[in-house]
């Protein structure tokens, strides 16, 4: 039994139950601590026996009195934390062998990342699209603590036609949060994720977009619907919208030889006009924040905006004013991440100093004072020759710090690394945070 605990004890693996914050070395000492107690009761017992009683002569040699006291103690001892560490084991192993899959990390693996994420920055994540879920991805491997706030104004494929028929908040965006962040099987986020392709009334429509409809019925409200549709698939964080109003995403777009720029109404609509966006605005143009979104925002360690569609994924959450104003008054580290290449329709021809003026003259000045922004364009972006990287152009004295890391996912070009971007955020929160 010895050997068997000095070998478990030189493994790796089983010294990590020993990792400061996992929460186990506390109980292993009670439970130690509560045997001894046991133990010196049950002494006490028979020692009062053993004087009492007159036991035949071979319990001399059962009860090994022919050892020095110290001995026995010492034999006794060893034996009986032997045999609880083994216990302890194999209790542990039998009562988790169900919930281990091949592939995965061993438990204490599993808890100590888990403990790790407990302990992560409070990061509230503004914006929309594959942007926001790419970041979110990320981010969920480093901190539990994440608030992702999601804009409401899609009105396009699957979610408008669930908007406009049942009149329910457009749920595409915040099926894709859900995916992202959620630690259920790898099967079930596909399945929520699933797109059918053919049927009358289904062809074109999500299964993940169904069902938070399906759910806001039963629970009677959309965010009842996104909280319960994110137990099911484990979720690693919040998912909130930034408002419940029906808002419509409006812009002004104008034409080189235009004096005055045409009035677009529609999230979809805005970037299949192919113009030059002036401002983007809300119809109505004073919605209430979810409240929720707004204590997650004054509560949080870190707030970023982006990546995604500038004008219509990151501004529109910007746009509801206790949001924008919200953002103002935290006392979170700010950062805007400025996407890895320019949107066609959206932003043709923008710098990195074009991203920050557009963002700014919707909010005002120096709200995010922070830019964080791809300096590497991957080596698969020269198959995309229509892909135009964003330059990293900018004015000094514009009252901002950019940050420049190699962020890009190399499988696709004109996107970000999940695992990238999550990591340069940490970094660069520990980097202030140890200040």
């Amino acid at each position: 039994m010895g050997k068997r605990l000095a070998r478990w004890l030189k493994s790796e693996a089983s010294l990590k139950w020993l990792y400061p914050g996992l929460g186990v070395k506390r109980w292993l000492v009670l439970l130690l601590f509560s045997i001894t107690l046991i133990s010196l009761g049950f002494g006490y017992l028979l020692r009062d026996i053993y004087a009492v009683w007159e036991f035949p002569h071979a319990f001399y040699y059962l009860t090994l009195q022919f050892i020095p006291r110290w001995g026995r103690a010492l034999l006794f001892g060893t034996v009986g934390i032997t045999g609880v560490a083994i216990a302890v084991i194999q209790l542990s192993r039998s009562l988790l062998m169900p919930f281990l899959r091949p592939g995965r990390p061993s438990v204490v693996d599993t808890l100590y990342q888990h403990r790790q994420r407990e302990r992560g920055p409070k990061v509230v994540a503004l914006g929309g699209g594959t942007g926001l879920s790419t970041l979110l991805r990320g981010l969920k491997e480093y901190t539990t603590r994440i608030t992702a706030i999601v804009t409401v104004a899609d009105d396009g494929g699957s979610s408008g036609r669930l908007r406009h028929e049942l009149g329910v908040l457009p749920p595409g965006d915040f099926r894709n949060c859900i995916a992202a962040l959620a630690d259920a099987e790898a099967l079930t986020v596909q399945l929520f994720q699933y797109r059918f392709g053919q049927g009358m009334g289904l062809d074109g429509h999500s299964f993940g977009n169904l069902f938070i409809a399906a759910m806001a019925g039963v629970t009677g409200s959309f965010e009842k619907a996104i909280l319960e549709s994110s137990r099911v698939l484990a979720v690693r964080g919040r998912i909130l919208p930034s408002t419940l109003q029906d808002v419509t995403l409006c812009a002004d777009v104008r034409a080189e030889n235009q004096t005055e720029p045409d009035w677009v109404e529609g999230e979809s609509k805005i970037t299949a006009t192919a113009l030059p966006i002036e401002r983007v605005f809300l119809r109505p143009d004073r919605v209430r924040a979810y409240p929720e979104a707004i204590r997650a925002i004054l509560d949080a360690d870190l707030i970023v905006a982006g990546p995604g569609s500038l004008f219509t994924s990151v501004l529109p959450n910007l746009l509801v004013e206790d949001i924008a104003r919200a953002v103002r008054a935290s006392r979170a580290l700010k950062v805007f991440v400025c996407n890895v290449a320019n949107q066609p329709g959206e932003t043709d021809g923008f710098t990195l100093g074009d991203h920050v003026a557009a963002l700014e003259r919707h909010v005002g000045h120096g709200v995010f004072p922070y830019v964080l922004a791809n300096n590497h364009p991957p080596s698969s972006l020269a198959d995309h020759p229509e892909i135009a990287p964003v330059p990293l152009t900018h004015e000094a004295e514009q009252g901002y710090q950019v940050l420049e890391a190699d962020l890009a996912d190399e499988t696709n070009a004109w996107r970000h690394d999940a695992d990238k971007l999550a990591r340069e955020l940490m970094v660069f929160y520990e980097s202030h945070a140890r200040r």
